[in-house]
């Protein structure tokens, strides 16, 4: 669907599964789709739970709009949806930049945050030297197109032995990654730029309000240190290690993903 949410925006979304299970809505990151949910999204519908698939502004099949793309913009997009679909709270649940946008809802919108999950993420701000390496890296997009960068950087995304070892799996991902509006993976990334520190907000988490932290074993960009540094916060957090996976183990184990996944939503 493509609905109107205000301020200019459309989002496209999917919303499969019973109309009274738990919603679930899950955040993909940079740059990705909606779609690198799929496995997740048939697990959880099989489960009972009603799951809400965006694509963010920018990415997937939602319209571009260029400029500067902030994190609050995307809480409050995904807020504005949850109004729409009529759905007061949620499980709230993101990978690396979609984590990040998570923990951006808890901060601006905290009563619709029944939960946590985050993967393969981190709280700090962004420093210094990666603002200039992300608003250079925007520029090049704009410059030089999805394909280099895809190319340079998907045995990252991946565990190098995953690019290799499960070809369809890397096939998805590149192309996610080839099919993303260069100026939309701009807007987020001069806005991720911007980002403030998180950790305030995980150390405030309630006991009331569950959290899951994913990583995968062999994360380059989010180690399981980072992980583990989350889990400090949050003193009541669960904690899971997916081994054989790096960045994104949704896509490269989702069994072991799903399985910690439902685990701690039937704690819920």
């Amino acid at each position: 669907m493509n609905p109107q949410i205000g301020n200019g925006v459309t989002l496209f979304f999917e919303d499969l599964g019973p109309r009274d299970g738990a919603p679930v809505i899950l955040i993909h990151g940079h740059p990705f789709s909606h779609s690198m949910w799929a496995p997740q999204t048939m697990a959880l519908t099989t489960a009972g739970y009603r799951v809400i698939t965006p694509d963010l502004r920018g990415y997937g099949q939602s319209p571009v709009l260029p400029g500067i793309a902030l994190l609050a913009d995307f809480a409050d997009d995904l807020a504005d949806l949850l109004d729409r679909l009529g759905v007061e709270q949620a499980v709230v649940g993101g990978v690396s930049m979609g984590g990040q946008i998570a923990m951006e809802m808890r901060l601006r919108h905290p009563g619709r945050v029944r939960a946590l999950v985050l993967s393969d993420t981190s709280a700090p701000p962004e420093t210094e030297d990666g603002k200039a390496l992300r608003r250079n890296l925007a520029e090049r997009l704009l410059a030089e197109g999805m394909k280099p960068y895809t190319d340079e950087v998907i045995d990252k995304m991946l565990a190098p032995y995953n690019v290799t070892g499960m070809p369809e799996a890397a096939a998805k991902v590149a192309g996610m990654m080839y099919a993303t509006d260069p100026e939309g993976a701009a807007a987020a990334l001069r806005g991720r730029a911007e980002r403030p520190d998180y950790a305030p907000v995980l150390a405030a988490l309630p006991a009331e309000v569950p959290c899951l932290i994913v990583v995968g074993r062999d994360d380059v960009y989010t180690p399981v240190a980072e992980a583990e540094s989350l889990h400090a916060l949050v003193p009541h957090s669960v904690l899971a290690v997916v081994e054989r996976a790096g960045h994104l183990p949704g896509v490269e184990q989702p069994e072991a993903f799903n399985r910690a996944l439902l685990e701690f939503l039937a704690g819920i």
